[in-house]
């Protein structure tokens, strides 16, 4: 589920982000940068966080603590059933 992003006018002046998942529903959307040449600069400043940066728990709760679990997207009930139809199939080839 490739997601992607937009680059939008902010409402103060210059331009934003939008971060869109593969449904075009909104996950973030970020500060307001001067320039569309900055506005793509944060996008891969964001690129690379997301893909090698930790994720800090600062809610009430969580006391800034580092959450190392590896976190899967959640899937949509088609790719779930799409999943659960190909797992059969792989099992058996790794048996077989």
């Amino acid at each position: 589920m490739a997601g992607y992003f937009e680059l939008v006018d902010a409402p103060d002046g210059g331009y934003r982000v939008r971060m869109m998942d593969g449904a075009g529903h909104l996950m973030a959307i970020s500060v307001t940068f001067p320039t569309k040449r900055a506005a793509v600069a944060g996008v891969a400043m964001a690129r690379e966080i997301a893909g090698t940066g930790l994720i800090r728990d600062k809610s009430l709760d969580g006391a800034g603590t580092v959450i190392r679990e590896r976190v899967r997207p959640v899937a949509t009930p088609k790719e779930e059933a799409a999943r659960h139809k190909k797992a059969p199939e792989a099992r058996r080839a790794a048996v077989g």
